[in-house]
């Protein structure tokens, strides 16, 4: 799985589909509801199905990143399958806070 910036992805088991913001320091696996990401190009399969374990659900518009590989994915299209690499569960950025403007 070559996970370049700008590179798109999408789930195999759910409507998600991602964008990869900061690719990983050392090759990695991205998955989505249990099972490996494919290439936004590629047809879904049909026979896999949502793990009960990673059905959490994935945002919109929120960046999702892993600190010990260093990838940060963009979720573009929400999905009912939860975000992992290498099978740790990862979860949303919070916000930046920003100053003050008074």
């Amino acid at each position: 799985m070559d996970l370049k910036p700008g590179s798109r992805w999408k789930s195999a088991v759910c409507d998600a589909e991602l964008v990869v913001v900061r690719a990983p320091k050392s090759p990695v696996s991205l998955e989505c509801g249990g099972h490996p990401v494919i290439p936004h190009a590629e047809a879904r399969s049909g026979d896999l199905t949502l793990s009960d374990a990673h059905a959490a659900g994935s945002a919109a518009g929120k960046r999702y990143s892993d600190p010990e590989s260093g990838l940060e994915v963009l979720c573009s299209k929400a999905g009912q399958g939860s975000l992992s690499v290498d099978g740790r569960a990862i979860g949303a950025q919070e916000a930046k806070k920003l100053p003050s403007s008074d």
